[in-house]
């Protein structure tokens, strides 16, 4: 993987760019971002451009030798360490067990998280762990002199499933020997052990820009700009979170909310009693995005009277319909609302009984914006 694959990150790029080119590499690099916004790829990208033949100012070449290699997970100087599970009870599992899937995972979710790449190893509901013969297995790797590269280099995907026999490799991170690399890709850094924590140098990978989200959307998913738009800002900075949301793009949630409010608006009952019917269908995942949604528009709403239209980033279509709720609510109730969706959200992901929830939360907006009488038709 090359820097031009990974989504945005464009400051981060640079500063890893140069660390090589000014020769200031810290022997041991921690990559820490939340889910969704680069951080293994980032990884990936940097030990490419390390063991690169022909690297260029800002990236690796591309098709030298080293980099088709590593393109392929499969250079004999970059070695990988990640969660697994024992294939057969009393198995003791290292992580090259799962080499071949590992290589799969990444090709296809190089943005997935710890529950991706388990769910993809079947483990269903056992743990993963970073095992003491992992730790051991490591130790044995990067003993042994570099087969191709000047450098020989680990990337430790989660040191958060380390626990105590992370302290093997102590010394190692402490004293490695010359020309060895420890990348290790965190998204958790209160549960990595302080031991190897203190023992890093910290890269801090921000959150993804809307605008490099949605770019993503549109040339990867073929997405029109519009749609890509508002799933980018949905998204919140994570791009496995914008896929996840795009398996729903084909539920027009700016509709159901129309119906929703115009029920509550119109003390419409029967009409009330069939919206919640419908919601009721949709599932907990499907719930849980119609609430983000709403709540996302209400804050855009909020935004366009502070920032005014020309400042924020929305689809046509969500501009619109936030300028209709700032028709019907202040600022102070729009707040309120967001408060009680953020509320809603919380009891779905707990398995509330949705019809209850859809009901109660209705009535609640119907005395917040009781005095409104605008209605949201199209």
């Amino acid at each position: 993987m090359q820097f031009k694959d990974v989504i945005g990150q464009r400051e981060v790029k640079t500063r890893l760019s140069e660390m090589v080119k000014q020769n200031r590499l810290s022997h041991a690099l921690l990559f820490l971002g939340k889910e969704g916004v680069g951080a293994l790829p980032l990884a990936l990208a940097f030990a490419q451009y390390v063991v690169c033949e022909n690297r260029t100012q800002e990236d690796a070449c591309g098709v030298c030798a080293a980099c088709k290699k590593a393109a392929q997970l499969m250079h004999p100087d970059i070695h990988f360490s990640f969660p697994v599970i024992p294939k057969k009870s009393g198995d003791k599992p290292v992580s090259s067990d799962y080499i071949k899937e590992w290589r799969e995972f990444l090709n296809n979710y190089p943005y997935g998280n710890a529950f991706d790449w388990l769910q993809s190893i079947d483990a269903e509901n056992k743990q993963g762990n970073i095992t003491a013969e992992e730790c051991n297995d490591i130790i044995h790797k990067l003993s042994l002199k570099s087969f191709e590269s000047d450098y020989k280099i680990l990337i430790l995907w989660l040191p958060e499933y380390l626990k105590k026999e992370g302290n093997k490799l102590l010394k190692l991170i402490e004293e490695p020997p010359a020309k060895t690399l420890f990348l290790l890709v965190a998204e958790n850094e209160e549960q990595i052990i302080s031991t190897i924590l203190s023992r890093t140098q910290l890269i801090k990978i921000p959150l993804l820009e809307v605008i490099d989200i949605q770019n993503a959307l549109q040339v990867r998913s073929n997405l029109v700009a519009d749609a890509a738009l508002t799933i980018a800002n949905l998204a919140e900075g994570n791009y496995r979170g914008a896929l996840q949301l795009l398996q729903n793009i084909s539920e027009d949630w700016q509709q159901y909310i129309r119906e929703w409010l115009n029920s509550v608006l119109k003390e419409n009952p029967a009409g009330l009693s069939k919206w919640i019917e419908e919601v009721n269908k949709l599932g907990r995942e499907k719930q849980k995005q119609l609430i983000r949604y709403f709540s996302h528009l209400l804050a855009q709403s909020i935004r366009l009277r502070i920032l005014g239209e020309n400042n924020i980033q929305l689809s046509s279509d969500d501009k619109d319909f936030a300028q209709r709720l700032n028709n019907i609510a202040t600022v102070s109730q729009q707040e309120i609302m967001v408060e009680e969706l953020d509320k809603a959200a919380y009891y779905i992901e707990r398995n509330a009984n949705a019809k209850m929830l859809f009901h109660a939360l209705s009535i609640k907006f119907k005395h917040i914006i009781r005095k409104k009488t605008v209605i949201l038709a199209n």
